[in-house]
């Protein structure tokens, strides 16, 4: 799913939360200075303002382009932007204290200090916060972009882009499709693949994006960007060149100085993935909690039936390729994946692309008897129960997981991927998800699953996730413990 990227302020929606902290810093700071004690929200007067200048200061924010590429300007117009933006909440708060007839009961010296402290501590933090995300991007900390082209444009489109980026993508590589030059470098960025061989390589690469821009030389490589789509991958083609795809989201934007059409599964407005990682965050933080308590009871217990650590991090593919290392209360035994090859045979999924057993011996305490009477031990209450699922609690809050989303499937298991099934990857992995609440048991037909995943990610919206929440309670007793 592709976030559409206007260079609002959900690009740097950390610089709103940033924003609202700082604003109540220099709140308090105000009070404090002005002689009335340190504790501003005691009196109501006092406290509904500070409610009413944080509403004041998000609408202004979300409603106005006062942050819109905050990373490419320059310090003294910043400066400016935060002073316009203190004089707004400013005049705002006069009148709200002007219609509710209450401006002689507020301290002046209180309010004019409060937008005084605001702009520099703000100008301060949002300075700083540049620094620190421009240091990020210099390191590879954004979006992997795979430039398609011909010879001819190769060095142009290349130049065209790096010149105009401001830091928004990694230059990932170069597919050029006329010629065979894998291998070579143009302007410092390797050419990785050529016609045949770009939708495989999208398919092993961690590849965020792709961008079509050949040369009027050569017929439009239409077969080719259709390949690229059905990995879920977002494509931007030059607009002179593609006519419209039915079934995808498009929409008109730049990438470099060019005018392309962006087409991909779906996207979310700024807004919308502001909210669903605000909503992550919230409630990572609360499951983090409810992991740290679990362990308690857990670990002991794991422990005494299986010697070993109790957190097991597995190796798992996230967001277009990109691995991480997801955590969970371990309820195997150690030599699980050692003897994962021995029960494939039993596999109800029928191949390597998911694995799913009815009864797993590799399970803390399951035991097949003399009688051939299977006895189920701890390791299934936990995985039934989903208690080894709360660690990942901890890949939310770090970004590599949404609390919603598709299940993340191991590098062993991408790698026997057909090219449609790369579509299930177009989002962030998730703790639930569609599939696992409408029949995880019953589903053994691998290609089911992609098509419930695709259809999450094409019909995305907070209200889909909200129902897939509630759903997710009652499933999770169901729940058969699979991978």
């Amino acid at each position: 799913m592709y976030r559409k990227d206007s260079d609002r302020w959900l690009k740097h929606a950390d610089f709103i939360l940033l924003d609202m902290i700082c604003l109540q810093i220099a709140f308090v700071l105000a009070y404090i200075t002005s002689g009335y004690g340190w504790n501003p929200y005691e009196e109501i007067l006092y406290r509904n303002m500070a409610i009413f200048i944080e509403l004041v200061d998000v609408v202004g924010l979300f409603l106005s382009d006062l942050l819109k590429g905050v990373l490419k300007t320059e310090c003294y117009h910043n400066f400016i932007i935060t002073v316009r933006h203190a004089v707004l909440i400013g005049a705002l708060a006069i009148l709200y204290l002007f219609l509710l007839q209450q401006s002689n009961f507020y301290s002046r010296k209180a309010l004019i200090l409060t937008f005084l402290f605001y702009i520099w501590i703000t100008f301060g933090i949002r300075e700083l916060r540049k620094k620190m995300l421009r240091r990020k991007m210099a390191d590879g900390d954004n979006r992997s972009l795979l430039i398609v082209t011909s010879s001819d444009d190769a060095e142009t489109v290349v130049k065209n882009v790096k010149e105009n980026n401001y830091a928004r993508y990694t230059l990932a590589g170069i597919a050029v499709i006329d010629e065979d030059w894998q291998g070579r470098e143009i302007l410092g960025i390797p050419v990785v693949a050529n016609e045949k061989t770009v939708p495989d390589y999208i398919c092993k690469k961690w590849i965020d994006e792709v961008l079509v821009a050949v040369s009027d030389r050569i017929p439009y490589p239409d077969d080719l960007v259709e390949k690229v789509m059905i990995t879920g991958v977002t494509v931007h083609q030059m607009l002179a060149r593609i006519i419209s795809v039915p079934g995808k989201k498009q929409f008109v934007e730049k990438v470099g100085n060019y005018a392309v059409l962006t087409t991909s599964m779906n996207y979310a407005s700024s807004a919308q993935l502001f909210a669903k990682r605000l909503i992550d965050i919230i409630g990572s933080v609360i499951g983090c909690l409810f992991t740290c308590v679990i362990f308690i009871f857990v670990a002991p217990v794991i422990y005494i039936n299986s010697p070993g650590p109790i957190i097991f991090a597995q190796e798992r593919v996230g967001k277009n390729g990109k691995p991480f290392k997801m955590y969970k209360f371990r309820s195997m035994y150690m030599d699980a994946e050692e003897r994962k090859s021995e029960f494939m045979k039993d596999n109800k999924m029928g191949d390597g692309k998911m694995f799913k057993l009815d009864f797993d011996p590799r399970v803390i305490g399951n035991k097949i008897l003399p009688d051939g009477t299977k006895k189920k031990g701890i390791g299934d209450f936990i995985r039934r129960t989903s208690l080894d699922e709360f660690p990942q609690f901890f890949n939310v809050l770090k970004g590599d997981m949404s609390i919603v989303g598709t299940r993340p499937p191991l590098l062993s298991e991408t790698s026997l991927y057909e090219l449609h099934h790369r579509a299930r990857l177009a989002i962030k992995p998730g703790i639930t998800g569609l599939w696992q609440v409408s029949g995880r048991s019953d589903i053994i037909d691998f290609e089911e699953v992609v098509r419930l995943d695709t259809e999450y990610i094409r019909n995305w919206s907070l209200g889909l996730d909200l129902k897939i929440l509630i759903k997710t309670v009652p499933v999770v007793f169901r729940r058969d413990g699979s991978a």
